[in-house]
């Protein structure tokens, strides 16, 4: 089964697909910002053998729309829930990489009652305020020159060295997606995205947990991981080897396995 569509959300018409099985419980995967619902390909096909996989392409991203900014982090939350809701879906497993990982924060505090789990890849609980110029900078560049002069960097960011050295093919429809981001969606989340504060919230977060962080991530570390698994109840947290920001495409299987044995878990 494979179904595309347009949801209503506040401001914006949010695009998304569903595949897998119809009746099996619901996976919702958010990307990472400068990337798209297709970040997921290299391991929804596992995924769907067992659930019903939703992804869908954020506010500012991909086919969704792409309102004036700045966005806020809490409406940007609000767009998951009116999307399940377009939907007709009453709980999900929520998946989310980077930014997914911050808005599935948000959920797990405010709206815990809509998820069977929550899985935070690659993903910070706080912005310090010195990262602020930096995203200034990114930001600037992005409407002044366009995404394409971001790409390198970004690329060399998401991915060990030695996968960047050896030329991946897997890279290839990332760099696409990253060149290709509406400047605009960028800046909007780029803006709430250095607001982002929840550390001293973790703790309201109740529904089973599991929190994943490549090794050799230089944005969200394992530092950053390790503070949001030591904040919530339970949770639990996998370090993947040989991997940095997009884990889920520089290891698949591992990335894979981790949710599944998690999700299998929880469900029985």
């Amino acid at each position: 089964m494979l179904n595309r569509q347009y949801i209503q959300v506040d401001g914006a018409r949010l695009y998304c697909r569903s595949e897998g099985l119809h009746d099996a419980p619901v996976i919702l995967l958010h990307h990472s910002l400068a990337s798209t619902s297709r970040g997921w390909d290299s391991i929804v096909p596992k995924l769907a053998e067992h659930y019903h996989v939703v992804r869908f392409d954020a506010r500012g991203h991909g086919r969704s729309d792409v309102p004036e900014g700045p966005y806020d982090l809490a409406h940007l939350a609000e767009d998951v829930i009116r999307l399940i809701d377009g939907l007709e879906i009453n709980r999900v497993h929520y998946v989310g990489l980077s930014m997914g990982g911050m808005i599935g924060q948000i959920l797990g505090i405010d709206h815990g009652d809509r998820l069977r789990s929550l899985t935070l890849a690659s993903t910070t609980s706080e912005m310090p305020p010195e990262a602020g110029p930096m995203w200034d900078e990114r930001i600037a560049h992005a409407r002044n020159s366009g995404m394409e002069v971001l790409v390198d960097d970004t690329v060399k960011r998401w991915f060990t060295a030695d996968f960047v050295a050896a030329h991946d093919p897997a890279i290839l429809p990332i760099a696409e997606m990253i060149s290709e981001t509406p400047p605009e969606g960028f800046a909007g989340w780029g803006e709430a995205i250095k607001q982002l504060d929840l550390t001293g919230r973790l703790g309201e977060i109740k529904v089973p947990t599991l929190v994943l962080v490549g090794r050799d991530d230089p944005g969200t570390t394992v530092a950053a991981a390790e503070r949001i698994h030591g904040r919530i109840p339970g949770s639990r947290l996998q370090i993947i080897e040989n991997a940095s920001h997009q884990a889920p495409v520089e290891q698949p299987e591992v990335f894979t396995a981790a949710l599944m044995d998690f999700l299998s878990e929880i469900s029985t």
